[in-house]
């Protein structure tokens, strides 16, 4: 049995993660010895190590809370339901990449118009161009 200071530190996060994750529900609330510590248990650990690696791994809350759920009755779900989270969560990174793909390559010719000299900016080819772009966005 661990205390919440233990199992927060087993797990690498936080004594208040761990209270914010019980009242998300996503963890049982420790249960109180006669001393009044919480008390959490091997499975308690495990729990958090999972929702600690799917948040590094991107899943919002909500997606966790539907993987533990699965987790938690496996013989009501199909891994198919755990796919399509998974499938949803990767579907939004490829647009997130897209993205910054996008705006790594219009800063690379906004950078490259630039002479980068010291003269003033009153023909600065990049605020000219962000000023050409901003008629442009709608």
């Amino acid at each position: 049995m661990y205390k919440i200071g233990e199992l927060a530190a087993l797990a690498g996060v936080s004594t208040d993660t761990v209270r914010y994750y019980e009242k998300q529900e996503m963890m049982a609330v420790g249960l109180r010895n006669p001393s009044g510590y919480r008390q959490y248990d091997e499975n308690d650990l495990q729990r958090l190590r999972f929702i600690r690696y799917a948040k590094s791994t991107g899943f919002t809350l909500d997606a966790i809370k539907e993987l533990l759920s699965i987790r938690v009755d496996p013989l009501h779900h199909t891994c198919q339901e755990s796919k399509s989270i998974v499938d949803e969560r990767l579907a939004e990174v490829e647009l997130k990449l897209q993205e910054l793909t996008q705006m790594r390559e219009s800063l690379k010719r906004l950078s490259a118009a630039c002479c980068g000299s010291a003269h003033t900016t009153e023909s600065c080819s990049i605020l000219e161009a962000l000023e050409d772009g901003a008629g442009k966005v709608a």
